[in-house]
């Protein structure tokens, strides 16, 4: 499976690479002791990796499917999956279906379905643990609608505790492919859809995704 890196995130990763190329050429100069220096300089190094790694974005075999199909916008785990009211975009009654990526997960975001994005809205916020029910309003996090013949699909890509920083590709207008990449959350963290109450949900409560692979629902 074919790995690259989220173009967003290269001059992330540079700045963290230079930081932990200064400390090691300090450590150098001023730890005498190798019992210590070196643990120390292999742990700069595991850091250095897990950056680059962290904004890794796999190349993915996409399912077939008409635009019927909402795959997965994100790895991570189902927490919810429940009718709640949703007042942001829709104002009504809807299936949510939140994903939780904990810090070992891929975090690029993939389009759930094909289709035109109807809706884009960015929200600053705070930084409360992205389990928490609060989260979904009050934290950082940018909204999403997309529409097609078969109905339409709203997300948000929220931040959490650690998350500083949401990447988002939506304009409003702009056609999109379900499986490509929608952006990526820097070190965070959730994720919730908001499917139509006619729509057949293939997942439930604890079940593992894999983004733009793992089938959430059928559009009615």
């Amino acid at each position: 499976m074919a790995i690259k890196i989220d173009k967003d995130s290269k001059g992330t990763i540079a700045t963290y690479w230079a930081v932990t190329l200064v400390l090691a050429v300090a450590a150098a100069f001023l730890i005498k002791s190798l019992w210590i220096l070196v643990p120390f300089l292999f742990l700069l190094a595991l850091f250095a990796f897990l950056v680059f790694w962290f904004h890794r974005v796999p190349d993915r075999k996409i399912p077939e499917g008409d635009e019927s199909l909402v795959t997965s916008v994100a790895d991570g785990k189902i927490v919810i999956v429940e009718r709640v009211y949703e007042g942001e975009y829709f104002k009504d009654d809807r299936i949510q279906v939140s994903i939780y990526m904990d810090f070992f997960d891929v975090h690029a975001n993939f389009w759930p379905v094909t289709g035109k994005i109807s809706y884009y809205k960015y929200h600053p916020g705070r930084y409360l643990l992205a389990f928490l029910p609060k989260s979904s309003e009050k934290n950082e996090h940018s909204s999403t609608a997309v529409r097609n013949s078969r109905g339409e699909v709203f997300f948000k890509q929220i931040a959490g505790t650690f998350a500083r920083r949401i990447v988002c590709y939506s304009k409003e207008g702009m056609e999109v492919e379900r499986g490509r990449q929608c952006g990526i959350i820097k070190f965070g963290s959730r994720i919730d859809i908001f499917l139509p109450l006619d729509a057949k949900v293939l997942i439930k409560e604890g079940d593992v995704t894999v983004a733009g692979v793992t089938q959430i629902a059928r559009l009615g």
